[in-house]
């Protein structure tokens, strides 16, 4: 395969250039001004493009095994290919939960007939409970890339500075779910003048904020590389940045729903606009988008969290939190950071490639000769209408947006997987 004329971003080198790229065994040959097919290559014209690496997306829910109906490894992949991300990392809070070698192996045996690169953290406790201590050594050796109880907080501090130890000498990171449940009601939903009109009280950011203050403390005294998972409040953003200045190997992801909605939309998308944690103030909103600025925030994760129509059809106390992001995380990243300036198309990639690649210790995210040929290929200025989902669920308070940016060609292994 060899594409050609394409203007090729690469956020590892920090490079930019019109090039022609040849690939050849899922591996990048050559990169060159010109390349001339020798007969036989498919040739891609991407005149016009922009060629990145594919997005590696650290934070996803497929629901598989246990919760199909909502997503599951193929329904996932697809989605994640029309995003043009090639490399996922799924959350352990499946059923059975990922927390022995028997089902982590399970989940990537299936995983290897997909099309795009299905990576899985596997939990730091037992059930999820925070009591035991996963095997994490041989769940390491098994393939887990990752630990995280996500979607649990874990509230026993000695308990989490034992796994941080445990996750150091296995140079793996943490990922942490910071929403203290003894300062939430009703979750899903801000604390604050939208859950007051609904009669709700909601999860006020020091529920957030207190675990956040907590866990870079035991961050900054482990070593261990903890991330602090779907970051939603400027007193969080602070801390990190506060405990990153102190030498803590800290990060922290940012969700496109995070930098582009505030709890305002709750009042306008229901159900859809409900999440753990929520979406919280315009100052919040503009301190995540400053933290991404300054690299406080270093990731971009969608969260991807599929639920079916009819779960998000129950009343907002009832519902399950959570919306899809994968099919438009680019779009969000380039409309609602990079088109008003916020960031450079370069900062958004990196956030979304080289630097999930080196936390995860990934051998991808990068376009250079001998690397993976792992690749999307996109018009950031093609204005397009969110309407329709490659993912079993539709959850998405995003339905009916103009968004720009449209991905034309997903390539992974050398493979294209999405075609628009």
């Amino acid at each position: 395969m060899i594409i050609k004329n394409g203007f090729v971003i690469d956020p590892a080198s920090r490079t930019e250039q019109r090039a022609d790229i040849q690939i050849e065994d899922g591996i990048i040959q050559k990169i060159a001004d010109q390349i001339e097919p020798a007969g036989g290559e498919e040739v891609i014209e991407a005149d016009g493009l922009t060629v990145a690496p594919g997005l590696i997306d650290t934070h996803i829910h497929f629901r598989d095994p246990g919760f199909t109906y909502k997503e599951d490894l193929h329904t996932g992949a697809m989605a994640a290919a029309r995003g043009g991300v090639t490399t996922v990392i799924c959350m352990a809070n499946t059923k059975p939960t990922v927390d022995s070698v028997a089902v982590l192996e399970d989940i990537l045996e299936r995983a290897k007939s997909e099309d795009i690169r299905i990576l899985q953290a596997a939990a730091v406790s037992c059930g999820l409970k925070g009591e035991e201590l996963t095997d994490m050594k041989a769940l390491k050796d098994a393939g887990a890339c990752g630990f995280t109880d996500d979607g649990i907080p874990l509230r026993n501090a000695s308990f989490l500075y034992e796994a941080m130890q445990r996750v150091r000498e296995l140079d793996l990171p943490i990922s942490l779910h910071e929403e203290d449940p003894s300062f939430i009601k009703n979750n899903g939903i801000n604390h604050g003048a939208v859950s007051e009109q609904l009669g709700i009280y909601g999860s006020p950011s020091i529920a957030e904020e207190s675990l956040v203050a907590r866990d870079g403390m035991l961050a900054l005294s482990s070593g261990a590389h903890v991330v602090i998972q779907h970051i939603s409040s400027g007193r969080s953003v602070d801390l990190v940045r506060m405990y990153k200045s102190l030498g803590a190997n800290i990060h922290a992801e940012a969700t496109p729903h995070h930098f582009t909605l505030t709890d305002e939309a709750v009042t306008e998308y229901g159900t859809l606009a409900k999440m753990n944690p929520p979406l919280r103030s315009e100052s919040d909103r503009c301190s995540i988008i400053q933290g991404l600025q300054d690299g406080t925030i270093d990731l971009i994760a969608t969260d991807h969290a599929p639920h079916s129509a009819e779960e998000k059809s129950r009343p907002i106390t009832e519902a399950p939190s959570g919306i899809i992001g994968l099919e438009t995380s680019l779009a969000l990243g380039i409309t609602f950071l990079v088109r008003p300036k916020h960031l450079g198309l370069m900062e958004l990639l990196e956030k979304m490639t080289i630097n999930p690649a080196r936390l995860y210790r990934l051998p991808y995210g990068t376009i250079a000769e001998g690397a993976a040929a792992d690749l999307i290929l996109f018009d950031p200025q093609e204005r397009w209408t969110v309407q329709d989902f490659a993912s079993k669920s539709s959850n998405s308070p995003f339905v009916g947006w103009e968004l720009y940016g449209k991905v034309k060609k997903t390539i992974c292994r050398g493979k294209v997987v999405y075609s628009d």
